[in-house]
Parts: C-alpha cells; sequence; structure tokens
C-alpha cells in the first residue's frame, strides 16, 4: 500500500487511497493509523519512493473516521440542508495540475513494478535464469560487488523459485550488470515520462500518458537516447540470431 508523511516528518501513514474530490479538497483513506495533525503531504509507493508532493494541506475539512477530507484553502465542509446529499454534490472535473500529480503517481507505481518484475541472465553455461529485483533483492545483488572486488571466485546467490548456489564470478558479474541496466533504464525512462508529463497543456493529453508509451523526442534525455539505441540494437542482435 501507499504511505504518506506530513510535514516531511518521519512517521509515516498507510493509505488506502488518496485523491482530489474538489478544486482545493483531497478525500483519503487511512488503512490503520491517522495523523492527529495535517499540512505538507509526501506520498509514498509501496516500494518506498515518493511519487507527490502536496502543499498546505493543513485543514481538516471534513472527518469521517478512516477516510479524511482535507483543504489547502481553510474551508470546511457545511452540512446541506437536504437529506441524504453526497461529498462531492456533482462531478468534479480535476485540474491540469491536479491531473499531473495523480499521473506522476501512476507512472511512478508502474516503473516501481517493472523494476521489482527484474531480469533474465543468460549464464555461462547457456542456461536462462529469472532475477527479481525489489528494493531488498537490489541491495543483496549490489552488496556481491564488493565480493567481486575482494577477489571472490564464487559468490552465493539464488534465482526467483531456486534454491541459493554458488556463481561462478563471471556469472556474478554478469547477473549484477544486467541488474543494475534494468534498473538504470527504468529510473531514467521514469524521468522522462515526468518531463513530458510536466510540459504537457491540455488535461487530455495528460490522461493519455502510459507507462511504456514512446517518449517524444524533446523530452528524452541524452542518456534515455542512448539506452534506446542500446535496446535497438539488442533487438536486432536478437532477430540475427533467430534468422541464423
Amino acid at each position: 500500500m501507499e504511505t504518506i508523511r506530513i510535514n516531511q516528518k518521519e512517521q509515516q501513514y498507510t493509505i488506502k487511497s488518496i485523491q482530489p474530490v474538489a478544486e482545493h479538497v483531497i478525500q483519503i483513506m487511512f488503512a490503520n493509523d491517522i495523523p492527529q495533525e495535517y499540512g505538507d503531504i509526501q506520498v509514498y509507493t509501496a516500494g518506498g519512493y515518493q511519487c507527490a508532493n502536496l502543499p498546505g494541506y493543513d485543514t481538516v475539512y471534513r472527518d469521517e473516521g478512516q477516510t479524511v477530507y482535507l483543504s489547502d484553502d481553510g474551508s470546511i465542509y457545511m452540512p446541506s440542508e437536504n437529506p441524504g446529499e453526497q461529498l462531492p454534490p456533482e462531478p468534479y472535473t480535476p485540474t491540469l495540475a491536479e491531473l499531473q500529480v495523480a499521473k506522476k503517481a501512476e507512472v511512478a507505481a508502474a516503473c516501481e513494478q517493472a523494476i521489482y518484475r527484474g531480469v533474465s541472465v543468460t549464464l555461462a553455461d547457456g542456461n536462462m535464469e529469472h532475477f527479481s529485483l525489489t528494493e531488498h533483492d537490489q541491495l543483496n545483488l549490489f552488496g556481491k560487488q564488493s565480493q567481486l572486488v575482494a577477489g571472490a571466485e564464487q559468490l552465493e546467490y539464488h534465482a526467483d523459485g531456486q534454491p541459493c548456489r554458488y556463481y561462478s564470478a563471471s556469472d556474478m558479474q554478469s547477473i549484477i550488470q544486467a541488474a543494475m541496466w534494468h534498473v538504470s533504464y527504468h529510473t531514467t525512462y521514469c524521468n522522462a515520462i515526468n518531463m513530458w508529463i510536466a510540459g504537457c497543456q491540455d488535461p487530455e493529453d495528460v490522461t493519455e500518458i502510459f507507462y511504456g508509451a514512446d517518449v517524444p523526442e524533446e523530452y528524452r534525455s541524452e542518456v534515455l537516447d542512448v539506452y534506446l539505441l542500446q535496446i535497438a540494437a539488442m533487438a536486432e542482435d536478437g532477430k540475427d540470431e533467430t534468422v541464423s
């Protein structure tokens, strides 16, 4: 689940959802604990990456227990004289800025999942094994680099669904390189999409963006262009091997 922090404080609160419901009002559905005060809200993905910052939401607009509505303009909810009226009373059309924040959060979550899915690596014996890359996996795997530098000839690790075994130094180096490339590419690609989202002037353009889309040239960084050339070269090599 996503989490939020208030005013950059250390404590994090697990949430089920966070979304705008009016021009100056957001709705937060808490899973467990509820903050005693509010303010600037930092939103984090399930993997701990900050995906949004929502400043100024320091007023409780309406409190429904585990669901809290906050406003950034000091407004509070005034019950309607008509019984049964819902909040908000009419469908709300998010602003461009709100759509951009939501889209960046969506993209960040997709990037995180793409990284976590990991990589498949062909080892020296010709067998291919798959390695997930959750945060824990990344720390564990990249930590093997120091063992390689120290001169280890074989290192213990495991592929997905397999028992731990020893890998040769060359195989472990191949795994680490593939993992680092995978993480770096997706991080670079996600950054380019965020630049694309920030550059949109039309709400419809924002809604059409998705993780995996071709980033327009004006939003690609030099680093992303290099990665795309590498991907194209790898695809061409794979096509040549198939033909031969």
